[in-house]
């Protein structure tokens, strides 16, 4: 295996910092040779629209939002509207298919497959729905996915509920498919799950998934190649 992907875990940011720091390392993807990164986050709550959405899948007004302190963009990634929040790992592969395979639908499939191998370590029956994007347990939803691909050039991701809020998934129409629910590991198995644990055993499907190396870097060590200031953490009093 000739290709790495470096895997840093900036731990809890602001969605709006990591969505800047992406484009940050996709500009330098594009300037110079610059290795393929896989993100790993979690968000204060926000809640986001892809290419396909609209605010019409937003079941509360702009103004009650602001009320209640959670912010919404409107973003480049495909599909429609969807929650980011505590207790979800979120998952920000920013590489470059031309030297994996340039085809984003077998790149689609195989974040899939990242995820329902990860959710197999935990003894869960993981599976794609036919025509949709994503991966469930039983009838629920736990993960989502939404990517957007340039010049063979990745960035956005997926969304990996472990022990989210899921109230927050009842004011909106979830990637705007009606009638069907949004669960997490923990709900779907009936005990915590932890977070450290879930990210480990991803990181290791990813690798095995995308037959590449790994290599675990520091949010520092990638702060000094960007010369990136890293944000304080905004999550220890959400």
């Amino acid at each position: 295996m000739n290709r790495i992907v470096q895997v840093i875990d900036v731990g809890c940011m602001p969605y709006e910092t990591a969505w800047m720091l992406q484009k940050q390392i996709v500009a330098a993807k594009r300037q110079r040779p610059f290795p393929d990164i896989l993100l790993l986050a979690e968000h204060p709550p926000v809640y986001t629209i892809g290419r396909r959405g609209g605010e019409q899948h937003l079941l509360l007004s702009k103004e009650l939002l602001a009320e209640r302190g959670i912010p919404i963009f409107n973003v480049e990634r495909g599909g429609d509207i969807t929650f980011h929040g505590l207790g979800q790992l979120v998952g920000y592969p920013i590489l470059n298919l031309k030297y994996f395979r340039t085809d984003v639908h077998w790149y689609l499939r195989q974040l899939e497959e990242v995820i329902m191998a990860t959710l197999r370590q935990f003894h869960m029956d993981a599976k794609r729905w036919p025509g949709l994007t994503g991966v469930w347990v039983g009838d629920a939803k736990v993960a989502a996915i939404g990517i957007s691909v340039h010049g063979w050039i990745t960035m956005h991701g997926f969304a990996l509920n472990i022990s989210t809020d899921l109230t927050h998934f009842d004011d909106i129409v979830p990637c705007g498919i009606r009638g069907k629910r949004v669960g997490a590991m923990a709900s779907c198995l009936g005990k915590p799950i932890q977070r450290q644990a879930v990210a480990e055993t991803l990181i290791n499907a990813f690798g095995a998934v995308f037959e590449t190396e790994i290599q675990v870097s520091s949010a520092r060590e990638l702060d000094m190649a960007l010369e990136f200031a890293s944000p304080a953490d905004h999550c220890a009093n959400v």
